[in-house]
């Protein structure tokens, strides 16, 4: 059976005008666009997606380890993730969007992800959405305060796209 992901091109790369070069990517990678929407994103949408009174969400940012920190570095991690999300919220909400559901394999959203690139786009190899247009750096976001500029979002585990899926559209 296919399995499902969720994939928004940001404000970012909706200004650049990248967004009919990122659909032909996934596209061309062999996947099916099962839905496509262009929207300006609704703070309660937002809020919910990037949630700030979910603890466990902010300490689990970048797939961290946290065993064996102390209570002071988990404060620590959870006020800069704090900042970090509230950024990237008001950031999501400054423009229009476009979101999609992809599917037509199996391990979609693995698959996905490795068209997409790794969330810094610094860090993202050449030949992925991020590594070729992303312009930004978790250094140079960190530096400035805000969340990184990295062209889109994608799912990041099948249960993570249900839910998605089904916040962002009436499914």
């Amino acid at each position: 059976m296919s399995q499902k992901s969720f994939v928004f091109i940001k404000p970012d790369g909706v200004q650049r005008r990248l967004v009919g070069e990122i659909i032909k990517r996934f596209e061309e990678a062999g996947l099916t666009i099962g839905a496509l929407q262009m929207q300006e994103p609704d703070k309660a949408t937002i809020s919910k997606h990037y949630p700030l009174d979910n603890r466990e969400y902010l300490l689990g940012l970048g797939h961290r380890d946290t065993n064996g920190m102390s209570e002071e570095e988990l404060e620590q991690l959870y006020q800069k993730n704090y900042k970090i999300v509230r950024a990237l919220q008001e950031y999501v909400g400054s423009g229009p969007i476009v979101k999609m559901i992809l599917e037509g394999r199996d391990d979609t959203v693995e698959y996905v992800r490795s068209i997409v690139g790794k969330t810094d786009p610094a860090a993202s190899p050449k030949g992925t959405i991020r590594g070729d247009f992303g312009v930004d750096s978790f250094a140079q976001s960190d530096k400035e305060g805000r969340s990184v500029r990295n062209v889109v979002h994608a799912s990041g585990t099948p249960e993570e796209a249900e839910a998605e899926i089904k916040l962002w559209f009436e499914v």
